[in-house]
């Protein structure tokens, strides 16, 4: 065998390895992140499938770059996977919302920021590591979500709309309702004229409170129209 194919030889060889180990890794960080962000995806978040999946897949990407380039030209091997965190955590920020005076948001950043830490486990070749990690994750996200809806820890702000007659009559009402519950309006809005108004009002409880406020806020002969515009999750 003359050297040149002695060479091709070798090179094929190291490359299939080299292949292999890349793909493997990336592949098993697309899964377990696919899995987060499906998780994520049935529950209708912002980040959800294709969002979880390129973190991991790109934290794993980073971490594998970091020590083959520091293996090929010299350096630090965990130099450029540290910056992850920091690019992690301006992705996540972006996730955190402020609306109607709490903070909704805060459960996906967390989720992705773990999920690139899943990532980094992979593309440091730490399988059962990131495998457990997940399944973690998983059950967290499921089952402590099922323990704060039973004890009713979640708040949705629901903004409603209701019609009447004069707007002191109405707002006298609909407090009235709301001190029923020992709930009150946040972020008040009154239009129109003395014989007829329009009043929009944020109400910040648990899903349960707000089925029995729309049930009361409908029975009330004082109200003409009773609507719920919009309504936030706070997490």
């Amino acid at each position: 065998m003359s050297p040149f194919q002695d060479i091709l030889s070798h090179f094929g060889a190291e490359l299939k390895i080299v292949l292999a180990s890349t793909l493997t890794r990336l592949l098993v960080a697309a899964l377990l992140g696919g899995v987060i962000g499906l998780e994520r995806q049935l529950r209708h978040k912002p980040a959800g499938l294709r969002t979880n999946m390129f973190i991991c897949m790109g934290a794993a990407m980073f971490t594998l770059l970091s020590d083959q380039l520091a293996g090929g030209y010299g350096g630090d091997h965990t130099r450029v996977a540290a910056q992850i965190i920091p690019g992690i955590g301006f992705i996540g920020a972006g996730a955190i919302l402020h609306a109607r005076g709490g903070v909704v948001g805060l459960t996906t950043a967390a989720t992705l920021f773990v999920a690139a830490s899943v990532g980094m486990a992979v593309g440091g070749g730490l399988y059962i590591t990131a495998t457990l990690a997940t399944l973690l994750i998983l059950i967290s996200l499921a089952l402590l979500g099922r323990v704060e809806r039973h004890l009713q820890l979640h708040s949705r702000a629901i903004m409603y709309e209701v019609t009447g007659a004069a707007p002191i009559d109405v707002l006298e009402e609909i407090n009235r309702v709301l001190d029923q519950g020992h709930r009150s309006m946040q972020n008040v809005r009154v239009a129109g004229d003395a014989a007829h108004s329009r009043v929009m009002f944020t109400v910040e409880a648990p899903p349960e409170d707000h089925d029995e406020i729309k049930l009361l806020l409908h029975q009330s002969p004082a109200f003409s129209t009773v609507t719920s515009l919009d309504a936030v999750e706070h997490e």
